[in-house]
């Protein structure tokens, strides 16, 4: 009887493990009925958030260089005239600004539209174009290009729509503006701009000459410590004191003969030439006139200034999206290095009638003699 017993004990043992192992088959032919119908889709996913939301956080920092990345959707045509591209650049809702969608994750804002800039900073190089970029750029109507793009002279061959990509998004009211201080002497910038848009208005920083040459002088030689004197590129021969015209530094200063080219496309009309000089002195003064030369409302004014003395510039009491003064960078208002004076004086004679045609061409004397 007892070993009767054990076998019932055994037969039911084996029994409920056969139980076990149906039951354990049906929860999981059970299981993938339901993820093959899609039901599983509700489950909750931590882990493709925290993704979206790492993504989002590298959004933050692709905005920073959304300006100046070309569209790989936008390929340039140059076969298509500036006034079509306009017409065919209106983003639609959730389009990336330079970029493409990846994965439904925006990248960058999609307010607004790229539009080609309304005025155009065009010279000149050391005369106070980055300070006036920077002033312009505390006015909530206006919207510019960090970077300069040199498009007009430099990298025309790669089409408006290259170039258009390269502007901030601008709302309606809202002014697009880039500057690029070579343009002024480059000779076939003025036409290429007009080809873009004859309407465009044109700013243009002009500072003594004499000044401007040894201020970009010092510029190069900060980061060419072996460049030569001074007195050696500006004079081809020393001894008779003949001005060496074919150095960029002398070259530049040579305003009236830069704006008869540009004279030939846009009329006096489109000009602003404002006073690196004054700038300097009175920033609150010129940048008046710069907004009422643009139609902006009167927003820049003293209260954005005040004038450092280590530096002799004037820096900004409260950028755009700071509460903390901020000047211009460690480059600007480097000391110069000793010049004879009696160089200096050769290159005053020398750009003297230029001067005067200048400004008789501008109507503005600048004071420079």
């Amino acid at each position: 009887m007892g070993c009767s017993g054990c076998r019932v004990r055994f037969n039911f043992g084996k029994a409920l493990s056969k139980v076990s192992v149906f039951f354990t088959m049906l929860l999981i032919f059970t299981y993938f009925f339901y993820c093959l119908s899609g039901l599983c889709d509700s489950a909750p996913r931590a882990l493709y958030s925290q993704e979206t939301l790492d993504y989002d956080i590298l959004d933050d920092h692709r905005r920073l260089f959304d300006d100046l990345r070309p569209s790989p959707r936008l390929l340039p045509d140059r076969n298509r005239t500036a006034s079509t591209a306009e017409a065919e650049q209106v983003d639609a809702p959730g389009e990336l600004d330079g970029a493409p969608q990846d994965g439904g994750i925006p990248v960058s804002n999609t307010f607004g539209t790229k539009r080609f800039p309304q005025a155009i900073i065009i010279g000149v190089k050391k005369g106070g174009t980055r300070a006036l970029l920077e002033f312009l750029r505390i006015h909530p109507d206006v919207r510019a290009v960090g970077a300069e793009p040199h498009f007009f002279d430099r990298f025309y061959d790669k089409g408006l729509e290259w170039y258009r990509n390269l502007m901030p998004r601008t709302l309606d009211g809202q002014i697009t503006m880039e500057k690029t201080p070579s343009y002024f002497v480059t000779k076939e910038a003025p036409s290429r701009i007009c080809t873009m848009n004859c309407q465009t208005k044109l700013i243009v920083v002009v500072r003594d000459p004499v000044t401007r040459a040894v201020s970009d002088y010092t510029q190069t030689l900060s980061k060419n410590p072996g460049l030569p004197s001074f007195q050696s590129l500006a004079l081809k021969n020393v001894s008779t004191g003949l001005i060496d015209t074919s150095w960029s530094a002398v070259r530049i200063g040579l305003y009236a003969k830069h704006l008869e080219n540009w004279l030939q496309h846009f009329p006096l009309s489109h000009f602003l030439f404002v006073s690196g000089e004054r700038l300097v002195s009175d920033p609150a003064w010129e940048m008046g006139r710069v907004q009422d030369f643009l139609g902006l409302k009167r927003v820049v004014s003293g209260k954005h200034f005040y004038f450092n003395q280590t530096k002799g510039f004037p820096c900004l009491k409260k950028p755009e999206g700071s509460s903390r003064p901020r000047c211009l960078g460690k480059s600007k208002g480097r000391p110069h290095p000793q010049i004879p004076s009696e160089v200096l004086q050769r290159l005053r004679d020398f750009y003297r009638p230029f001067n005067h045609r200048f400004y008789q061409m501008s109507g503005q004397d600048f004071g420079w003699d």
